[in-house]
């Protein structure tokens, strides 16, 4: 009895620190951009941020994109792969904290099967393509109690490997135009 009310309080505790976390992000998004001017450590603090939120859309890779033509492409990516991994634990936190909840959603139920199916190497491939699903995946993994460091190990790999085509892609064309 004890072992299921901690469970429900760390749910509920959960599912507020997503919510927190979402509201702010998206209340200081005009803001945001100011972080650029801090380099690398801002970028980070930017794909954090960007990737934070769930379900509410953030131009994380609009940055990188940008910043790819001012920085080291390879370390933009590196350090945005990282930031965005981080930041998808909001989604991660969100499945351990509200299962009941949307284990009806069809979408859902398909991602639910892919990670029993394909394990971490959904979460790759969902984190490298920019889809709007993947906070339903972080969501997935979270509720199949996939071990964190097993999802944040995948989730980077996916992560920077899509920064990387950002950040060389807004090298080559920014340079281009500019240079």
């Amino acid at each position: 009895m004890k072992s299921k009310w901690l469970l429900t309080a760390a749910r509920i505790l959960s599912l507020a620190i997503v919510i927190a976390i979402t509201i702010y992000v998206f209340s200081i998004r005009d803001k945001a951009q100011e972080l650029e001017k801090y380099s690398y450590p801002g970028i980070f603090l930017l794909s954090f941020l960007a990737y934070a939120t769930v379900f509410l859309p953030a131009p994380g890779v609009a940055v990188v994109f940008t910043m790819g033509a001012v920085f080291n492409p390879w370390i933009v990516a590196l350090v945005a792969g990282a930031g965005a991994c981080l930041g998808e634990l909001t989604g991660y936190l969100a499945g351990f904290s509200s299962q009941p909840v949307v284990e009806k959603i069809k979408i859902y139920q398909r991602m639910v099967e892919w990670i029993k199916k394909f394990g971490p190497i959904t979460m790759l491939v969902l984190a490298a393509i920019p889809n709007p699903f993947f906070d339903l995946s972080g969501t997935a993994a979270g509720a199949l109690k996939m071990p964190v460091g097993k999802f944040l190990f995948w989730t980077w790999i996916g992560e920077t490997l899509k920064m990387l085509a950002f950040a060389f892609a807004g090298a080559s064309s920014l340079r281009s135009i500019f240079g």
